[in-house]
């Protein structure tokens, strides 16, 4: 039985790696690493391959969603977690019992208009979504196929 495809947002300031940044990545592909809060981690357990993202710049100017990606590569242990030289070490992970895990992404789109999230919280249909509540910091988060439609119609996207 084939499984629907998922949609999923995740966060990234574009400082420190942007949509620009995943387009002209090694074959448009990319690890998602540095996740390292647990409800996120777990979002990112519970990826697909074919799974679609909404690439989302925050810590700008306006924080907006940029582009879509794709999930070509399921969960995996960060590595990250083990380098004492990056800032997302954790010397309590093991690599027999990794706390952190990572997915690949692939670049689909980067939107022609980026939609700020002033924009968004105007949209009626989007009310309900995680990123528009109030205290919501997570930076890999649920989206609902009718959420990913809207947000593909107002990007004026051709691949819905």
């Amino acid at each position: 039985m084939t499984r629907s495809p998922r949609y999923w947002l995740v966060k990234s300031e574009p400082t420190a790696f942007s949509i620009d940044d995943l387009a002209r990545a090694p074959r448009q592909t990319t690890c998602w690493d540095g996740v390292r809060n647990y409800q996120a981690r777990n979002f990112l357990r519970e990826m697909a391959i074919g799974d679609q993202v909404l690439f989302y710049h925050s810590n700008a100017e306006p924080p907006a969603v940029v582009g879509s990606a794709e999930v070509v590569k399921t969960a995996y242990p960060d590595d990250t977690q083990f380098d004492r030289r990056s800032h997302h070490f954790d010397p309590a992970s093991t690599r027999e019992q990794p706390r952190w895990d990572m997915v690949d992404l692939k670049y689909k789109e980067k939107f022609h208009t980026a939609l700020p999230l002033d924009r968004l919280r105007q949209e009626p249909q989007l009310k309900e979504m995680v990123l528009l509540r109030k205290g919501s910091r997570l930076s890999v988060q649920p989206v609902t196929g009718r959420e990913w439609s809207v947000i593909m119609r107002l990007a004026g996207s051709g691949k819905r």
